[in-house]
């Protein structure tokens, strides 16, 4: 019996943790006197956000700040993935090496809590760019 609550706890934590938002960087792209950051953003919440906007830092590969700049996502429908695109001009993608998302500026979702944008927010990178929150 007790495995088997060990079991039901366990399901009822990854069920939970999947309630969040979660955010990878997936790719980089050089442009001309920039670099676009691709992202994958997913809802994990049974709702949807109407507005997501997370403030960023991005960091250089020395480690020191560059800039701190607004990453608007939009709508997040309820567990349906989106792909967001910024350019961010006068730094290379290789002059990037690292990007905080530093929290939830706007985050417009009627039917969630407050801090649904923000608490459990899961980040990955598939790129050589470290993303941290």
């Amino acid at each position: 019996m007790i495995a088997a609550f060990g079991g039901i706890a366990q399901a009822q934590e990854v069920q939970e943790a999947r309630k969040a938002v979660s955010i990878e960087l997936n790719a980089i792209k050089p442009t001309d006197g920039g670099c676009t950051l691709t992202f994958l953003a997913q809802n994990g919440h049974d709702s949807a956000i109407d507005k997501v906007v997370y403030e960023t830092v991005l960091f250089d590969t020395s480690g020191q700040v560059d800039r701190l700049t607004l990453f608007d996502f939009g709508t997040l429908p309820a567990g349906r993935p989106r792909v967001r695109q910024f350019t961010v001009s006068g730094i290379t993608c290789e002059g990037l090496g690292q990007i905080l998302i530093n929290g939830a500026h706007t985050c417009d979702a009627a039917s969630l809590d407050d801090n649904a944008c923000e608490a459990g927010l899961i980040l990955e990178t598939r790129t050589e760019i470290e993303v941290i929150g």
